[in-house]
């Protein structure tokens, strides 16, 4: 059996601006499946989140042959005539543009809402994992910052470091460049499993420029990363609780028979 792709569903707290994990969003070919996560629990308990309107019961499994609107919603139609332009900035194969792929690299995410998706990514052939993501927080840069993201080359080194003394995020970890640039953010989303790799070994961490899109490219689309991560001791990321379904398993399972 084809192992099915899988995106998590992830709300961020207006309040707060801390994000939960959600959801889970599987496809394996045929079938689009949701199912509420562990982490909606902690967004409930602490920031009051409210089950999505697409989605009002929490301990329901939700399958349909079509993408459900709300992440369908998020994809540019193929109709619109910068497309193309778009399947670019992703670096994504145009062959290979399916809704799952999209969603995995653009983040899904909307001015106008508190949600975004990402991927639960797989081991290569060697056991590494690759994580892609558009830096965050350009707008906030000094105009010399961008300028230096618009000369880079793919394959560029980066290395990320924590601003613990961050007024606005204790937590925030930045992009930086050899020649001491910031460059952008990290996701706060991507953040606790990136601070997981680095904890196990900060040398089997390695994060590079992936694409640069040039201006007129707007900013949340102007630079694409890519962290490389060896893994020890069987650890798998997005594999803790708060990814973990809310509904067992065996009933999941149940549906898709």
């Amino acid at each position: 059996m084809k192992t099915p792709k899988t995106l998590f569903l992830a709300w961020q707290d207006p309040n707060t601006r801390s994000w939960f994990p959600i959801g889970r969003l599987t496809f394996d070919g045929m079938s689009y499946q949701f199912v509420y996560t562990q982490g909606v629990k902690e967004a409930q308990q602490k920031c009051g989140f409210e089950p999505l309107s697409s989605f009002p019961e929490l301990n329901k499994v939700y399958t349909s042959t079509q993408l459900f609107p709300v992440f369908s919603n998020r994809l540019m139609p193929r109709s619109r005539p910068d497309y193309s332009s778009f399947i670019q900035w992703l670096n994504i194969p145009e062959h290979e543009d399916d809704p799952i792929a999209m969603l995995a690299r653009s983040g899904g995410q909307r001015e106008t809402d508190t949600l975004t998706v990402f991927p639960r990514p797989e081991p290569d052939s060697d056991g590494r994992y690759h994580f892609h993501f558009f830096s965050h927080g350009l707008r906030h840069l000094p105009q010399c910052a961008i300028e230096r993201i618009n000369l880079f080359v793919p394959g560029e080194k980066l290395w990320l470091s924590h601003e613990f003394q961050n007024p606005y995020d204790s937590q925030a970890l930045t992009l930086n460049t050899e020649d001491h640039y910031i460059v952008g953010y990290c996701p706060r989303y991507l953040r606790s499993e990136v601070f997981k790799l680095l904890w196990q070994d900060p040398s089997l961490v390695d994060l590079r420029v992936e694409r640069v899109n040039r201006p007129p490219t707007p900013l949340q689309f102007r630079l694409l990363c890519n962290i490389t991560a060896q893994c020890k001791d069987g650890f798998r990321p997005f594999s803790g609780q708060e990814y973990q379904p809310l509904i067992e398993e065996d009933m999941i399972l149940e549906t898709m028979l």
